[in-house]
């Protein structure tokens, strides 16, 4: 398993620029997690792909070194940036805000916030010789010249309403959906427990073949369940038929926001509608916990199905920008990064446990 990387110099230091009235310094949130996690909670924006914790799992995963700016101005905290380097002898090394999330654009608390922040990144790209860097979101903030490089769809859905209410808002398919998983006998656990993250694993690896993908590393998944549901970030929601776990979903939270991160289903059993279920359970869950806004993550553009299910839960739709600045060009790129492309035939049709180990091998290249 990958370990912490050792600080570089660049972690060390503090930037002061007083004839612009900017102070820059960097927070390593693996060692100062409270310090990082504490700014983070003032900005309304705030996801848990910004926290400390996120940070920790994929540090602790794939050993992707943090360089998570504080930039400070003559009006205050002016931006906290979360930058992850990817070093891969296959992909190169670049800088990625930040790898593995849907969204996580920069953070920025006043109107000059957003210049400097482009500044610092690009200081630091240059510094660390990354071949790009990578935002993903913040299309607010980007400047005139930008462009995306690649686009998804985003849904998102307000829980202020009451339940009721918010079930009004379902579309038909959704709630027959959950009246026939209901109905079907469908038993709900909703969980912080490491068994839970194990079985959904094994759901998430079967789902993942299914589509052509190999799955993301065990690894990975010990890591949420240590960094994020132990500490009370999160939760899995197992729908059961009988004995067996037939749906499994993940939902993750900071504050007020909170996030469906993934969702997995046994084949065999699709037509009891569990994944209908798990996501309902998973609403009220976090409305009646306290939180406001769900992301339900990112959708690819040519995925008509998945765009419907999420659409069809009275969501708001959005696009989600991501944007590649490339050092050698010294432009933004028109088109995605590229890297390894799954041939979804030869990964669907793998032995299970050689699709796992695929996953394993190929993630720590990938963002």
């Amino acid at each position: 398993m990958p370990v912490a990387l050792t600080p570089s110099p660049l972690q060390a230091k503090s930037i002061s620029r007083p004839e612009l009235s900017v102070e820059v310094k960097t927070i390593d949130p693996l060692t100062s997690s409270s310090e990082w996690d504490k700014l983070v909670s003032t900005h309304p924006d705030a996801t848990i792909f910004h926290s400390a914790a996120w940070a920790k799992v994929l540090n602790r995963t794939y050993g992707h070194q943090p360089f998570y700016l504080h930039i400070s101005n003559a009006a205050g905290l002016a931006g906290l940036i979360p930058l992850m380097e990817i070093r891969s002898a296959i992909t190169g090394r670049r800088g990625i805000c930040l790898p593995f999330s849907d969204a996580c654009p920069p953070l920025v608390f006043n109107v000059n916030g957003s210049d400097v922040a482009h500044e610092e990144i690009m200081r630091v790209a240059r510094e660390r010789k990354w071949k790009y860097f990578e935002l993903r979101g913040g299309d607010e903030m980007m400047p005139t010249s930008a462009f995306p490089a690649e686009t998804f769809y985003g849904h998102s859905l307000s829980l202020a309403p009451p339940l009721e209410d918010l079930w009004h808002r379902f579309s038909s398919s959704v709630r027959r959906g959950i009246r026939k998983a209901v109905k079907s006998g469908l038993k709900i656990q909703i969980t912080a427990d490491r068994d839970s993250i194990l079985q959904f694993f094994k759901l998430h690896a079967k789902t993942r073949r299914r589509h052509g993908l190999p799955p993301q590393p065990l690894a990975f998944f010990l890591s949420i369940y240590e960094e994020m549901i132990k500490a009370g970030h999160g939760f899995v929601v197992l729908a059961r038929k009988e004995s067996r776990v037939v749906s499994a979903a993940v939902f993750f939270k900071l504050g007020r926001n909170a996030l469906y991160k993934f969702g997995a289903s046994d084949h065999a059993f699709q037509d009891l509608r569990g994944n209908n279920l798990t996501m309902w359970e998973g609403i009220k869950c976090l409305a009646q916990g306290g939180c406001h806004r769900l992301h339900l993550g990112r959708t690819s553009v040519d995925n008509d199905g998945l765009r419907h299910f999420k659409m069809g839960w009275g969501t708001t739709e959005e696009k989600l920008n991501y944007f590649i600045y490339d050092l050698a060009t010294g432009g933004w790129r028109k088109e995605s990064r590229g890297g390894l492309r799954f041939q979804h035939k030869i990964f669907g049709n793998l032995p299970l446990s050689v699709n796992r180990l695929a996953g394993a091998l190929v993630y720590p290249h990938l963002d």
